[in-house]
């Protein structure tokens, strides 16, 4: 029974040809279904991935500290950053369509608990240990993701559909506010937050696991390379073989100093990416005067500023950079910069601005997060893109995200929001001394 359940995680089989009059229609329809799977999937993973930055507030007016909300927000990044890492090399050798819905499923049934168990939320190690459990399983949303990007879209295309697909995080999470205001005032308890949006996300895991599909030998078609007759120059001699997890990390990933640039680049994008957005619902309550339900709506804005913002820094690498990812990574992570200042600096009684300031650094925040995982996916084979995307996470998760997380807890406590700020704007700059160190690199294309 274990056997034929663990099989279904196996790489689907490739299966004959189909008629060659068949191949361009069917290459279009599946091409646009398994976007969509893998766009509404990773959507539905951050449905339940952040909720308990919006419970932050709560908690803290039943007397926790910040350094305690930290500590355990910091569980998720934590788990995440090495999740993410070992599911990537595990997803390169899994089924999408199996994998994706697991991590979903997981994490939902995770959140109902965290909701709906009593004296749960009354300790620091449960919700951590919960937070950890969370983060682990989120770690099965990119990777596959990731897998299918690279086997059904050629390079030459890959930078705007990745800006177009990254935007699922922020839809899927902007979306989580309204919900918990729904959810609060349907279920009348802020525990809601938890187990009201883990329940959509369970019906996102019935959805991806009807319509994903794993590569296109699978489904009776060619590989992309050959579709798109566009050959990437990465000297591999079989795009196709499945690798060990040995060859992928010694040959293909390890070894990459590029990757290890943008893995270090990743520290500190994410250190801002979450610096600001967790601590946004606790900053703008303390001392900007928001009530809750105006900071759950500035959260909602800042991520949905992220969707054009995105999209924006992707054809910006694509068109304007010919493939090169860092130099639209620098301008943007320059005017993130300016935009943290200006939240930081408007004093309190000038809602305007701090929306404003918040738009602002989501519609830019994005755009590097997306590109460096990007970067990573075109800087290794297809066939190891989960672990090279994982190994860039890995540093952002638990280098930048874990320690914005727990630091700014620790600093804010010790130091004040000022300090805080001043740790938000250092990152900044080393994210752009690390991304400058790639300003060359690109993945060239070969045309057969």
């Amino acid at each position: 029974m274990i056997g034929k359940l663990l099989s279904l995680y196996k790489p689907a089989p490739h299966i004959q040809r189909l008629p060659a009059e068949r191949i361009d229609a069917e290459y279009r329809r599946l091409r646009w279904q398994v976007f969509l799977s893998i766009f509404i999937g990773y959507a539905g993973y951050y449905l339940v991935r952040k909720n308990f930055s919006l419970a932050m507030p709560y908690l803290a007016e039943e007397g926790f500290s910040k350094g305690e909300l930290g500590f355990i927000l910091s569980a998720v990044s934590i788990a995440y950053g090495i999740g993410k890492f070992v599911m990537g090399m595990v997803s390169d050798r899994c089924n999408p369509r199996y994998f994706l819905p697991t991590g979903l499923i997981l994490s939902g049934l995770i959140n109902i608990f965290f909701g709906t168990v009593p004296y749960v939320t009354e300790s620091v190690t449960i919700m951590f240990i919960l937070m950890f459990l969370n983060g682990w399983v989120q770690g099965m949303g990119w990777p596959p993701s990731g897998r299918t990007m690279v086997h059904w879209f050629s390079i030459s295309e890959r930078g705007t559909k990745m800006s177009i697909w990254n935007v699922a995080h922020n839809v899927g999470q902007g979306l989580t506010a309204p919900l918990v205001s729904l959810g609060i005032m349907l279920f009348a308890t802020w525990k809601s937050i938890f187990f009201f949006p883990a329940m959509m996300t369970l019906l996102v895991a019935v959805y991806v696991l009807i319509t994903l599909r794993d590569t296109p030998q699978s489904c009776g078609l060619p590989p992309i390379e050959e579709y798109k007759d566009e050959y990437p120059d990465d000297q591999v001699e079989d795009r196709e073989k499945e690798r060990t997890i040995k060859e992928i990390l010694f040959k293909y990933v390890l070894n990459n100093k590029y990757l290890w640039y943008i893995a270090l680049a990743n520290v500190f994008v994410y250190f801002v990416r979450y610096g600001v957005i967790d601590w946004a619902p606790t900053y703008l309550t303390e001392v900007k005067k928001f009530s809750h339900d105006s900071t759950r709506w500035a959260y909602f804005l800042y991520e949905y500023a992220a969707i054009p913002g995105t999209l924006l820094c992707g054809w910006m690498s694509d068109k304007l950079f010919k493939g090169r990812r860092a130099p639209a990574g620098i301008i943007f992570m320059a005017l993130v910069a300016l935009a943290v200042v200006v939240y930081w600096l408007n004093p309190p009684g000038n809602p305007l601005i701090d929306n404003i300031a918040l738009i602002m650094i989501g519609f830019l925040i994005y755009g590097p997060v997306m590109l460096i995982g990007l970067h990573a996916l075109d800087l290794a084979p297809k066939k190891a893109a989960g672990t090279a995307a994982g190994l860039t996470n890995f540093f952002g998760y638990l280098g930048g995200a874990a320690f914005a997380n727990a630091m700014m807890g620790v600093v804010v406590d010790s130091f004040g929001w000022d300090g805080g700020f001043i740790l938000l704007i250092v990152s900044c700059v080393l994210s752009i001394l690390f991304l400058a160190m790639t300003w060359h690199a690109g993945k060239a294309v070969e045309q057969s």
